[in-house]
This record gives structure tokens, C-alpha cells and sequence, in this order.
């Protein structure tokens, strides 16, 4: 079964296949684009989300080395280790408050303690979630005389982060010539939504500090914050998370306290939506393009394939008028290229036909001349044989006057069917035919059967006339006669060593249909598609083929059409049907 396919033209299916080269193109590369440019936009927010990091690293770093020079500036002070060595909370919260307004901000905490941690002073931001007693004091005093600094998570609901920086403060001890701890200065910052804010504003990154456990402060919004608390607890460690909304590219980075240990974390998100239009501008750049380079791609296909089309188009109607046997067709050549060759040996591919044709016509015509008079010459044998065996008897004996009536009669019907076959073949040539009388079939048929019923006594071959006696219909006799003798002389000459023939007919809604039936071997399987084409033959003696093909033109001028049955050694069975047979009225009959 053809497909849709085939049956368009082949300027439609170069534009199509143009269109579906140019669209595939354009996805397979549309696609190594977008992913090349998602990767590089990723692989840079990746990047600015580390640089946010380590900006967020040099910030709190910085924050605590100024926490730390702070701190020492103010522990170094000899005033104030001469407040400190007072132990008088009074005074020493005056001095510490007058030092730290000086100095610091109101944002950082400040406080100040005792050896064990018991808080003296709380100055600057609030730190009263604190309580009354530091224990990372005690922890950092591992450390002393050295500062310490890190970040502390104080428990509750809600939890607090802070930044912290330790100072002791130390004085010379007179008695024993060495350093006594005098108290502790801690001075700090809270890690909360509005740092968390600021430095937002400071990278453009999103900031999520977070423990084990709760969320301790973030720029995003409730319910993104727990979105992506969640999914950062299942996420990979490179990759994008989401809020639902919003794809983040991030990196996070533990915040370790005085002892080194990491208490909480801080993640850096950087939104990906950016990214997102950006890639959705490209698609809507590269459709675009596609769009114009298809309207470009059909345009330069349409004008370069009419140049291609339009030759094709020309040699198949030029094949189509050389299928109807127009051999005079010429194309133009109008280039040098595959096609204009094409073109020309087209023209050249014609020109032989045309030669040959003529070639092959006169030969025919010189072949047919020889095969009509072989023919002519087959056909005027036995007449002739007869009036050359009847004249000779004649001359050469004294015969009764009854034996010279009857080869007298021979003569005369072997003269008449000499000139009846010279009348019927200048007949056809001409195309004449004569005219048409009403006929008993049956009686034309004995007409033949009796011309050759010696050649089959001869050849012990029956003929049995199965014919009713009342069909009639309008007929050219003695055509009809040569039919008949025609069809029973082939199936004489396909038994040679004895048989049988039966001629039977009917009549079939107005028509007689006649059947010349034998029981001989058959006809070749190799010539049976042929068997009623001039010249056609096999298996005979004599003859040239033109037997049949001259039966079933007289039934055909009759208007009627003959066909055959034949099984290989069961014989053949020819079969024609003539149009106008009616069945004779009773009191007509003639036996």
C-alpha cells in the first residue's frame, strides 16, 4: 500500500524535507544551547553564591577582629584594669560604659565579667537572654592569656545566635611577679533577621541561619524558609533547591564556636529566576529565528528546486507522450549540469527509438509479406492439388461420365474456394466485408465438417455435430464456414493418430454460443496468451498462425468474441458467442 507520501509532488517533498531539516537543526542545536547556557548560569550562580560566602566570611571575620582590637584596646587601658582591680560593679560599669560609647557602636553587646564568668557590666545591644553567668567563659578560658572568638548558640524558644569575641584582662600581681586575671571582657553581635537583612542588601544573596534543629534567622519568607530548611536537609551537595516557587543555586558553611565545634550553619541562596528569563527570552529568540529561517530556508528551496523540478517535470510529460507512443517529443536542454545531460540523452534515447521503430516496421513488413504468402500458399495447396489431381485423371484416363462429372464438380469447388479465400484476403486488406444473411448454424457448420471429413477418416479422428437444427442467425457464410474449418483443422492437426471433435451450441439470452471441443493434448502453456495473435504457433506441421487469429476476427466482425479453455493432455476447448440467434419456428425445420 502506498503511503500519503508518494503521492505528493516532488517540489512538495524537497520543502518538506527542507522544513524538517532546518526544524531538527535548529532543536538538536536550540537544545545544546540552552543547556551550555543553563550550565554556565548555574556554574555563575554557583560562583556568586561562593563569592557571597566569602564575603559573608571576610564580613564576620572582620567584625570579629574589630571586636577583638576592641576588646584589647580596652582591656590595655590602665585606667580601666585600675577600675576592673576595684571589683566595685558600680564603677566599673561607669567606666566600661564611658570607654564603649567612645569606641563602639550601640548594635554590639558588651559586657563585662569576672573570672567565673558572672556578669560585672552589660553594655551596648541586648544580651539579656544571656543570664547572669557566661559559661563560655569558663570555655574560653582554655585559652587564656589568648582571645577567643566564635559564635554561641544560646538555647530557648526562640534560640539565639551570637558572635562572640573573649578578652581577659590581666594586671602585673606585685607579690608574685606575675599576670593576674583581673575579669573578662565579652563583646559580641547577634545573628539575627536584621543582619541577616543587611547583608542581603550588602550581596543580593539570600541568607539562612539555621541550626540542627530550628531556623534561627532568613530574608525569605515563612513558608519559603521552611521549604527550603527541608529540602536542604535531602539536597546534594552541588545543585538547585527550591521553595516551591523559586529554584536557588546555594553553598552553606558551618559556624563553629570558641572550642572550634560547629554549632550552627549559615546557607547563601542565590534565586535562579533570572536565569529562568533569561533562557525563556532565548527560547522565544530561537523560535523567532527558527520561524525566519524556515520562511528563508522554503524561499531559497523553492527558488533553487523549481530550477531542478522544472526539468523533471518536462522529461515525464515527454515520458508520458513516449508511453503513448509519440517518439517525436523533444525536450529542452537548457544546461550543462546532471539535468541537461539527462535532458539530452532523453532526446537522444527518442531519436533511437524512432530509428529503430522504422527499423523494426520495415522488417515487419517484409516478414509479414513472406508470412502472408507462405500462408496464401498453405491455404491454395489443396485446392489446388485438387484441380491438378482431377485435371490429370482427365486427360491421362477414359473415365465414365460419372467419374468425370464428380471430378468436374471437385475442380469447380476446389476453383470457388481458390477464389473465395483471394476475395476474403483482399477483404480485409481492404477492410471490406460482405454482406450478412440469415443462416442455419448447424448447416454452416456440416459445410466444414464435410470439406474435412475425409482428412479425419484418415486420421480415425470422430467429429461429432451437436449443433440443434433451429438456430439461425444473420452470418457471412462462407467466413463462418472457414471459422468452423479452421477450429476443427487445428484439432486435426493435434491428433494425428486419432481422437475426437464435438461442436455444440445454445443459445444464451439472444446470442449462440458454439463450443469446438478435443480431446487432443492441448495447448502449450507457452504460446496460450498468445494463441490468437498472427503468427502465433506450435506444435503443427503446417501453418503459419493465422488461423485462429482470422477465426476470431470474423467473429469479432460479427460482434461477437471467442475465448479458449486448455488443460495440458485434456485437450481444448474453443468457445465464441454470436450476437442475434433466434430459435426457428417448428413448422420451419428442415431435416
Amino acid at each position: 500500500m502506498r503511503s500519503p507520501l508518494s503521492r505528493l509532488s516532488l517540489l512538495t517533498k524537497i520543502m518538506l524535507s527542507t522544513s524538517v531539516a532546518i526544524t531538527v537543526l535548529f532543536v538538536i542545536t536550540g537544545e545544546i544551547v540552552v543547556r551550555k547556557i543553563t550550565r554556565a548560569m548555574s556554574d555563575s550562580l554557583q560562583q556568586e553564591v561562593h563569592a557571597s560566602l566569602q564575603a559573608y566570611t571576610s564580613l564576620w571575620k572582620a567584625r570579629a577582629e574589630m571586636l577583638s582590637k576592641i576588646s584589647r584596646l580596652i582591656g590595655g587601658m590602665s585606667d580601666f584594669r585600675a577600675v576592673v582591680g576595684t571589683r566595685d560593679q558600680a564603677t566599673i560599669r561607669d567606666s566600661a560604659e564611658e570607654l564603649w560609647s567612645t569606641i563602639s557602636d550601640s548594635n554590639a553587646i558588651f559586657m563585662v565579667t569576672d573570672v567565673n564568668g558572672r556578669v560585672i557590666a552589660s553594655l551596648g545591644g541586648d544580651a539579656s537572654s544571656l543570664g547572669p553567668k557566661l559559661e563560655l567563659v569558663e570555655t574560653a578560658a582554655a585559652r587564656f592569656p589568648e582571645q577567643a572568638s566564635g559564635f554561641f548558640l544560646q538555647g530557648g524558644d526562640p534560640c539565639e545566635l551570637y558572635q562572640i569575641s573573649v578578652t581577659p584582662v590581666y594586671v602585673q600581681s606585685v607579690r608574685r611577679q606575675d599576670l593576674e586575671l583581673l575579669g573578662v571582657l565579652v563583646a559580641g553581635f547577634r545573628a539575627d533577621a536584621l543582619v541577616a537583612q543587611q547583608l542581603k542588601q550588602a550581596t543580593g544573596s539570600e541568607f539562612l541561619f539555621q541550626t540542627p534543629d530550628a531556623v534561627v534567622a532568613s530574608t525569605l519568607n515563612p513558608h519559603a524558609t521552611e521549604m527550603v530548611s527541608h529540602n536542604l536537609a535531602r539536597a546534594r551537595e552541588s545543585g538547585l533547591i527550591s521553595d516551591g516557587l523559586t529554584e536557588y543555586a546555594w553553598a552553606k558553611q558551618a559556624l563553629p564556636d570558641i572550642a572550634g565545634k560547629p554549632v550552627a550553619e549559615i546557607t547563601i541562596l542565590r534565586s535562579f529566576d533570572a536565569a529562568h528569563r533569561s533562557i525563556s527570552r532565548l527560547y522565544a529568540n530561537m523560535v523567532a529565528l527558527w520561524a525566519v529561517a524556515i520562511c528563508v530556508g522554503l524561499g531559497l528551496t523553492y527558488l533553487l528546486a523549481r530550477r531542478i523540478v522544472e526539468p523533471v517535470k518536462q522529461l515525464d510529460r515527454a515520458a508520458a507522450e513516449v508511453a503513448h507512443q509519440n517518439y517525436a517529443i523533444q525536450v529542452d536542454v537548457s544546461s550543462e549540469d546532471e539535468m541537461g545531460r539527462l535532458a539530452r540523452t532523453f532526446n537522444n534515447m527518442c531519436a533511437s527509438i524512432r530509428q529503430g521503430r522504422e527499423d523494426l516496421i520495415q522488417q515487419e513488413r517484409l516478414s509479414t509479406i513472406g508470412r502472408l504468402s507462405a500462408s496464401m500458399v498453405h491455404d491454395l495447396r489443396n485446392p489446388l492439388a485438387a484441380i491438378y489431381g482431377g485435371a490429370e485423371m482427365l486427360v491421362d484416363t477414359d473415365l465414365p461420365p460419372s467419374h468425370v462429372k464428380r471430378l468436374a464438380g471437385n475442380i469447380y469447388r476446389a476453383s470457388r474456394r481458390i477464389q473465395e479465400l483471394l476475395q476474403d484476403l483482399l477483404n480485409v486488406s481492404r477492410g471490406r466485408t460482405q454482406s450478412l444473411e440469415v443462416c442455419r448454424l448447424r448447416e454452416v457448420a456440416a459445410a466444414a465438417c464435410e470439406a474435412l471429413a475425409s482428412t479425419a477418416e484418415a486420421q480415425n479422428v470422430q467429429i461429432a455435430l451437436e449443433i440443434p437444427p433451429d438456430i439461425e442467425l444473420p452470418l457471412e457464410r462462407s467466413r463462418m464456414e472457414r471459422a468452423f474449418a479452421n477450429l476443427i483443422g487445428n484439432a486435426l492437426e493435434a491428433m494425428p493418430e486419432g481422437g475426437s471433435v464435438r461442436i455444440t451450441a445454445r443459445v444464451e439470452d439472444g446470442a449462440a454460443v458454439v463450443d469446438v471441443a478435443d480431446n487432443g493434448p492441448g495447448i502449450a502453456p507457452e504460446i496460450r496468451s498468445q494463441l490468437f495473435q498472427p503468427f502465433v504457433t506450435a506444435g503443427k506441421r503446417n501453418g503459419m498462425g493465422l488461423g485462429l487469429a482470422m477465426t476470431r476476427q470474423t467473429v469479432a466482425d460479427h460482434g461477437g468474441d471467442m475465448w479458449v479453455e486448455s488443460e495440458p493432455g485434456r485437450g481444448a476447448r474453443f468457445t465464441f458467442r454470436l450476437p442475434g440467434a433466434q430459435v426457428a419456428q417448428p413448422q420451419g425445420l428442415q431435416v
